[in-house]
């Protein structure tokens, strides 16, 4: 009597990222068997790596350098590698290299980790032109801002979740804002054009931009879902997502030719990709390319359209065929339109007691689930505070309405009851 099959071994370079062990593994069932490369001491990584250290094997790269790392990885042999981790992706697409697998190149994930470098290849592709500059310190303000002019936004060079990235708007506050930020070492940031946004394009409630989420084979991509956003909380901190997005067919089509040149330019061939696109006056405009998956795309996805990113994304790494995308973008989803809503706390005070919230919130129509938590600590300046980019959200609301306009009466409920509790809160703390 034969045994049960014997599953393909996937490494997944695994950080903080837009997919946790445990939904790795749920999409994983009867697919692959996976190993989760990971520094199993990292103390936000230790919650989901106990439960899935059930499941999968886990393999600790802590103190290991980059080519440590990769022998480890080639001498497990593995049938397919993926991350989906922004921090991950070079270290992946040099393990893919080595190994011969499916995956972003190095000079891929480079250009899609290093936003300079994207930004110029965008223009040299003729794709698009915004003008941006290196800063490592005061010392650079004003030959940046010679280079870019007022406004601007200062971001790191590489990183993701709008962590430490602002509109400045004077030469003073370029240098107080790179002051604080690069200290004595300095750090590795840019500053670039603003894109100013065009509320026309969406209509009132919704944020002016967007995401398109495609799956790529052989350098073909399909799209998946062009997600709508919520209005950013300063300064530029993701508040949800809406699905499908309130768009024109005719604008989405250009959102999806805008995103295909883009990827084209940065050379990617395999994999999921989330390109978010700012609507302003003159147009869609790239704000930038993400060679992983966009963090809680997966689960608004599947609710809308029924369709796991997450396996198309091992199915792809593995070699595989990805399972075609569902409706066309755009079109009305399964239960009309999907939104995730994150409660963004204020920034002038010291975060209440959160215990309550979640009921209060919970009740509303068209609130289906609310996972309320406080953001991480850690001991850098840039986990507390708008510095901590999207990941300063108390948590994410998951609920549905039958047509945007009742979405936008479900979100002001939201955000009433919300500013409420802030209100009382602190009233009662002072």
């Amino acid at each position: 009597m034969s045994g049960p099959p014997v599953l393909p071994s996937l490494l997944v370079v695994h950080d903080e990222g837009s997919a946790t062990a445990l939904r790795v593994l749920a999409s994983a069932r009867g697919l692959c068997r996976v190993v989760l490369l990971c520094e199993s001491g990292n103390p936000r990584l230790a919650a989901e790596l106990r439960d899935a250290g059930r499941h999968a094997e886990v393999v600790d790269l802590t103190g290991l350098d980059e080519d440590a790392v990769v022998r480890l990885a080639a001498g497990l042999a593995p049938a397919g590698v993926v991350t989906f981790s922004e921090r991950r992706l070079r270290l992946t697409a040099r393990i893919a290299a080595v190994c011969g697998l499916p995956f972003h190149s190095p000079a891929t994930a480079a250009a899609l980790t290093d936003k300079l470098r994207q930004r110029r290849l965008l223009a040299a592709a003729g794709v698009q032109d915004t003008r941006c500059v290196p800063v490592r310190g005061t010392g650079d303000a004003a030959e940046a801002l010679a280079g870019v002019g007022l406004p601007a936004v200062l971001k790191p060079r590489s990183g993701a979740g709008s962590v430490d990235t602002c509109l400045v708007r004077s030469p003073d506050e370029l240098r107080a804002v790179l002051a604080e930020f690069t200290g004595a070492s300095g750090g590795a940031y840019v500053l670039e054009e603003y894109l100013p946004g065009d509320p026309s394009a969406v209509g009132p409630g919704a944020g002016d931009f967007v995401s398109v989420e495609s799956v790529v084979a052989g350098g073909e991509p399909r799209t998946v879902a062009v997600t709508g956003k919520l209005p950013l909380a300063p300064p530029f901190r993701e508040t949800g997502h809406v699905l499908p997005a309130p768009l024109a067919a005719g604008l989405v089509a250009e959102l999806v030719r805008l995103e295909r040149r883009a990827l084209r330019a940065l050379g990617v061939r395999h994999g999921v990709t989330h390109t978010e696109i700012k609507l302003t006056p003159d147009g869609p405009r790239v704000i930038e390319v993400n060679g992983r998956l966009g963090g809680h795309i997966a689960e608004i996805v599947q609710r809308s359209q029924g369709y796991d990113l997450v396996a198309a994304a091992l199915r792809l790494a593995l070699g595989l065929p990805a399972p075609g995308p569902g409706p066309a973008p755009g079109a009305p989803g399964r239960d009309g339109v999907a939104f995730h809503f994150k409660p963004v706390p204020p920034e002038d005070r010291p975060l209440p007691d959160l215990r309550p919230l979640a009921g209060l919130l919970a009740e509303l129509p068209g609130v289906d689930l609310v996972d309320v938590a406080p953001p991480p600590a850690g001991p850098d300046a840039r986990t507390a505070g708008w510095r901590a980019g999207t990941a300063g959200a108390v948590g994410v609301v998951y609920g549905s309405a039958p047509d945007h306009p009742e979405l936008w009466r479900v979100l002001r409920g939201l955000r009433d009851r919300l500013d409420a509790y802030w209100r009382t809160t602190a009233a009662e703390s002072s």
